[in-house]
């Protein structure tokens, strides 16, 4: 909802005879004109034509067109937050890291964030979908449970002030859309001396009895309040804490919530003379009246954007999960309230919310000095615990089924981060934007080295079955013949022989090798990327900034701020790992598909949740280069960054992992990174590429899914 910059481009008279190259840089301007980027070029004179991006006019594509951007941001950290977006090594997120003024937010944006307080005029008939489900889901009770309130405190005599008020207030919340609650001033009673003369006795005459001025005497004040405090607000209270946190795990009717916690938290603390309910085209607020609550609308649907203190309110709603599940798995570890299955699933849904927070933390503290190294370390934290766990749980059990459920999950997360994620980001971008382009040459850094992890990952694999020896489970004479042929079931290259000699005398060596040359290379591609070749990315922060933006940045997270919300979410993340895998041996062992799906759905692609999101965001903002990046950089990690460490952790603490895959897993994922890699030859893609990379996956998917379950298992 930021107001797009002033068009770049030049404003020149009469038509003009542009090369291919000004073309091309027209449509990338364009493309990147939803991110608030422009490309800087120079404008021409008032009435001369635009001078083109090179010197030379052909009909060649120039390369500065398509690498060079710039990039508007509202202050220097989100600036430096865009720019790292762009390179390699670095995570790529969406969210602001600072506040946004308020006066450059849509409309639609400032509505969210209104307050109860402000009247506003009439738009339209109140009866809406979201007044009516207001209706059908509190309003009806909550007005039944005033009117029940307002009897009681009828029946104490001394709260009947208290009783009048929810009266008043049970009609105001069945359907409160078309009325406010004001704070009024109550005028004084008239004194002694000033009564009403009799015209018979020739004197003031006897004083009236004066509701306002019974209930403003002292001593029965404290009573009414007291019977109030200890009957009726209780009740109401509990009430409007149910509706509140009702409404607000609901999202769209965050509205509701707000008006019962002011409800329960202002109005019906206030003393019941101060109070009226009004409807609003009645109402005319007098100077020294005040409106402290009004509501409009039940329910909005973009409340989807809506962030506490910077965090999305997905990621809020979600957070309680994460302490139930803490709470319920090491409380209840005997399962006597509830079941491994349950503990699993939660354990899971946890993990999507500490993601989103280890993301948001790396996000605010990646600067060009520290920002990769902390995505290095803290990028794939959430697979590692899982994958460490799993490991030593088959460990520990003896079971080779675990070692192979983390090869399953870490295949899945490689093809799932090739084809998946930048194929739905296609599909989804594509619908919105007919054809979408992005820097080719920045994408085939991480192309060539996610062919060269590949190559390395797998290397071991295809060594084995090139000097393994073949072993097989069962084999039958299919001719009855001693020189005729042989049908053999559960065959496999065995490396270990009788006493492992090409194992350890080969096949190990050659992976620990691997696992060294594969970091280095990754340290390779970041100086590559980040030092000496830089300028593949081109990217300039733009000393031009949108109107009312400002230099200074309000942060959302201090730096030791984000610090604490890392360690803290990195410790729970550890924690949920350790569940889900305590907890995962019946699904494996109950489970009526393959553990090899298990693995490379569930497991893979659960904690990418939050980049799935990012990189559809981002495609939707026509800047697919980030929706690429996304994908390709996590499955970049998995291979020259988690498989040596899992390696590594095996040298120390021998476990069942070896570095030898299934036959399907090496198909799977080389036919996915050559796939992925002829898609993005040319630079562009539309939303039919998508579906193609889309489709693959799923019949990959469906593969596994048939799949017999793997030796161990």
């Amino acid at each position: 909802d930021i107001p797009k910059g002033p068009d770049s481009r030049g404003d020149g008279a009469g038509p003009r005879r542009g090369s291919h190259c000004d073309r091309r840089c027209s449509t990338i301007d364009d493309d990147l004109g939803d991110l608030g980027c422009h490309l800087a070029r120079p404008r021409g004179p008032t009435g001369m034509p635009t001078p083109p991006c090179c010197p030379q006019h052909s009909e060649e594509v120039c390369e500065s067109c398509t690498l060079r951007t710039t990039l508007t941001a509202e202050n220097v950290v989100e600036a430096n937050k865009l720019s790292n977006n762009y390179k390699f090594g670095f995570k790529k997120w969406k969210s602001h890291v600072t506040a946004r003024p308020w006066e450059d937010r849509s409309e639609i944006v400032k509505e969210l964030y209104a307050d109860l307080t402000v009247v506003r005029g009439p738009a339209g008939s109140t009866l809406t979908c979201g007044n009516v489900l207001y209706l059908l889901l509190f309003g009806w009770w909550l007005s039944l449970l005033h009117g029940l309130v307002a009897a009681m405190m009828f029946l104490t005599v001394v709260g009947a002030p208290h009783g009048r008020l929810c009266w008043d207030l049970a009609g105001y919340f069945l359907w409160p859309f078309s009325k406010v609650i004001q704070r009024v001033e109550v005028p004084k009673c008239p004194e002694d001396g000033t009564g009403e003369s009799s015209a018979l006795l020739g004197g003031p005459g006897p004083r009236r009895w004066c509701p306002r001025c019974w209930e403003g005497t002292g001593h029965w004040e404290r009573v009414g309040t007291a019977a109030w405090l200890c009957l009726g607000f209780p009740v109401l209270a509990l009430a409007h804490g149910l509706v509140c946190v009702t409404a607000w795990l609901l999202i769209v009717t965050i509205p509701v919530a707000k008006l019962s916690a002011r409800s329960a938290t202002c109005v019906l603390l206030l003393p019941p003379q101060l109070l009226r309910v009004r409807t609003l085209r009645m109402t005319e607020v007098p100077p020294q009246g005040e409106v402290i609550l009004c509501c409009s609308r039940a329910a909005n649907p973009y409340y989807y954007k809506y962030s506490v203190h910077g965090i999305n309110v997905f990621a809020v709603n979600l957070l309680p999960l994460v302490l139930v599940t803490l709470v319920l798995g090491y409380v209840d570890s005997h399962n006597h309230v509830s079941g491994s299955t349950l503990k699993f699933s939660l354990a899971l849904l946890s993990i999507m919310p500490l993601s989103y927070y280890i993301g948001m933390a790396i996000a605010r503290l990646s600067t060009f000095a520290v920002g990769a190294v902390v995505n290095a370390t803290f990028g794939s934290i959430t697979e590692l615990t899982f994958y460490i766990s799993a490991l030593l749980k088959g460990s520990r059990e003896g079971s080779a089924c675990y070692a192979e459920v983390v090869k399953s999950a870490l295949t899945g997360t490689l093809v799932g981060c090739v084809l998946f994620v930048p194929g739905l980001c296609m599909v989804i971008g594509g619908i919105r934007h007919q054809e979408q382009r992005f820097n080719s040459r920045s994408a085939g850094v991480t192309s060539a080295l996610l062919f060269l992890s590949v190559g390395g990952v797998f290397a071991p694999t295809l060594f084995s079955k090139v000097y393994g020896k073949l072993v097989c489970g069962e084999c039958h004479n299919v001719t009855r013949n001693l020189l005729g042929h042989y049908l053999c079931h559960n065959c496999h290259f065995d490396v270990m022989d009788s006493n492992g000699t090409l194992y350890y005398s080969h096949v190990q060596p050659l992976v620990y090798t691997v696992s060294l040359l594969l970091p280095a290379a990754y340290l390779i591609g970041l100086c590559f990327t980040l030092k000496t070749h830089s300028h593949i990315y081109d990217i300039h922060i733009s000393g031009c900034h949108m109107p009312g933006h400002h230099h200074s940045a309000e942060v959302h997270w201090s730096r030791w701020h984000a610090l604490v919300i890392l360690l803290l979410s990195t410790l729970c993340m550890s924690a949920c790992a350790d569940l889900a895998t305590e907890h995962i041996s019946p699904i494996l062992t109950n489970s009526t598909v393959s553990q090899y799906f298990i693995g490379v759905t569930v497991l893979a692609m659960v904690p990418e949740l939050p980049e799935i999101v990012n990189g559809i965001q981002f495609a939707l903002q026509n800047n697919l280069s980030l929706s690429i990046e996304i994908g390709n950089c996590i499955a970049v990690q998995v291979c020259m960054l988690q498989i040596p460490i899992l390696v590594l952790f095996t040298i120390f603490y021998p476990t069942n992992f070896t570095l030898v895959f299934s036959d399907l897993h090496v198909y799977a994922s080389m036919f996915s990174v050559v796939l992925m890699n002829y898609i993005f030859m040319d630079g562009k893609c539309d939303y039919f590429q998508g579906t193609v990379l889309v489709m693959v996956y799923f019949i990959l998917l469906a593969v596994y899914f048939f799949a017999p379950s793997p030796s161990g298992c």
